[in-house]
């Protein structure tokens, strides 16, 4: 396989839109990821073979078919990319070669073990995950994410339980919730913290839904189809601890006062085998940290995100981003980013002249700016209050379930030692954060105690260092003299 021109991390909606315009300006494009087949989560396909088969919606049959229409495209499916290296950012010396000049080299493991690929630009849109909110029982097994949930229905047509409550701030809890309906599932309730009147929109909002008749047309989908099962929707409601021995068979749920904490003398107890949780989403920024590109906290964004300038471009050079990396922003921005970022990414290859592409730009940023003004709306409404959310924990509440590290022992370790103020600094102190998810679990829970702890802002908390490997690859993948260098 020779060099290409661009590597696209991701195959969502944002990389499969990027991927189609560069292929179409001449670019060789190598598309890389983690699943077998390209969709995301959001468009996420069912395993060949699969029976029935279920097809992605039309949007998402638009964004294949425009990826694989392209000429130039490879896919590298099945493949985890764990570091961007050349930039000076660690690891540089890999393999003991320096990427060729003007280049970056994308380290890769997959079915053929780690691959180097070395690009004249990367283009990451690894998208996001399901924010972990910790409480007392939150680990028991049968306690998941909503998107985990959805990942069983959409792609292997599975029901991971027979009674479901679905608990969070999300409205994507609405559109799982109606899932689970069609596939059979006996949804017992769906609880949203947040207060009715406290989304209903003003003149802005109303104006903002202008232009986005097909999400609003889902959520109204997703209502009807809910009632007609007889499942209650309540709101001012957030699940306070999950309780069972040895899986999940009930949780505790209580009204929200005006601060967001559970108000006293309402909790109530609803038997479940399945609570999916679904508070939000986490930008995936760890590959675009450890490649050195420059992050800011962005709480209706998610967390941490993405720096970037008018064409998505990083502090790196000849590296960009698209999609949830640039905060969270569902499929529908994240596939108009991927395309501005791809016309950025062409300019600078010089496969597009500086006048071609802002013509070519200019209906995507108007585009941009329609929905930016709906999700800002969502946002506004929707966005997590983490720090009511962290009140929920107590000290024998499982903080990092990779290292066992509970609450209690941040705490004692912060009382024991008051100069710490860090994420790392506490990493180090109690091991949160050393596990296999290198963090993804805890981390939020973590910065977001010890900012309530110290008083410290979530800024000079920070986030643990990403480096490479971003995401665990066998040891025997990484003890190579050279690693195949994915050129001819």
């Amino acid at each position: 396989m020779s060099a290409p021109d661009v590597v696209v991390v991701g195959a969502g909606p944002a990389g499969l839109a990027a991927a189609a315009v560069l292929g179409r300006h001449g670019a060789a494009v190598t598309v890389v990821d983690e699943q077998e087949q390209p969709g995301g989560q959001i468009y996420r396909q069912p395993p060949a073979g699969f029976t029935p088969p279920k097809a992605p919606a039309a949007a998402g049959r638009a964004l294949l078919a425009g990826a694989a229409a392209a000429p130039g495209v490879r896919w590298l499916a099945d493949t985890t990319v764990w570091g961007v290296l050349g930039t000076r950012a660690g690891l540089d010396g890999y393999a003991g070669q320096q990427p060729a000049p003007g280049r970056h080299r994308v380290a890769t493991h997959g079915p053929a073990g780690v691959r180097l690929l070395e690009p004249r630009a990367v283009l990451l849109t690894a998208g996001a995950y399901d924010l972990p909110v910790p409480f007392p029982g939150w680990t028991l097994p049968g306690v998941l994410t909503a998107g985990g949930v959805q990942t069983f229905v959409k792609a292997q047509g599975l029901l991971p339980g027979g009674r479901f409550v679905l608990a969070g701030g999300h409205p994507l809890l609405l559109v799982v919730a109606a899932q689970l309906v069609r596939a059979g599932a006996r949804v017992v309730e769906v609880a949203l913290v947040q207060r009715r009147r406290d989304l209903l929109p003003g003149p802005a909002g109303l104006a903002a839904l202008a232009g986005a008749g097909g999400k609003i047309a889902e959520g109204v989908d997703a209502l009807r189809v809910l009632r007609r099962a007889g499942v209650p929707v309540r709101f001012g409601t957030v699940v306070r601890r999950a309780h069972g021995d040895p899986d999940l068979s009930g949780v505790t749920l209580a009204e929200v006062d005006p601060s967001g904490q559970p108000a006293p003398g309402t909790d109530r107890d609803v038997p479940c085998d399945v609570l999916a949780l679904g508070y939000g989403f986490v930008p995936s920024v760890e590959l675009a940290r450890q490649a050195g590109c420059a992050v800011a906290w962005d709480p209706p964004g998610g967390g941490w995100v993405v720096r970037h300038d008018e064409w998505l471009r990083t502090s790196v050079p000849r590296i960009a981003v698209a999609g949830e990396l640039t905060g969270v922003a569902g499929a529908e921005q994240a596939a108009v980013e991927g395309r501005l970022a791809a016309l950025g990414v062409l300019c600078d290859l010089g496969l597009l002249d500086e006048r071609r592409s802002a013509a070519l730009a200019r209906p995507v940023r108007r585009e941009l700016r329609r929905r930016h003004r709906f999700v800002t709306q969502v946002l506004d409404r929707f966005a997590p209050d983490r720090a009511a959310l962290g009140g929920l924990v107590t000290d024998d509440t499982v903080l990092c379930r990779c290292e066992e590290v509970r609450v209690g022992d941040v705490r004692r370790a912060l009382r024991a030692n008051p100069h710490l103020g860090t994420a790392n600094a506490v990493k180090l102190v109690t091991r949160a954060g050393m596990g296999l998810c290198q963090g993804r679990s805890c981390q939020p829970g973590l910065c977001q105690l010890i900012s309530t702890l110290t008083g410290r802002g979530p800024e000079e908390v920070g986030a643990f260092t990403a480096q490479a490997p971003v995401k665990p690859v066998p040891l025997r993948a990484l003890a190579v003299g050279e690693a195949p260098r994915g050129t001819d």
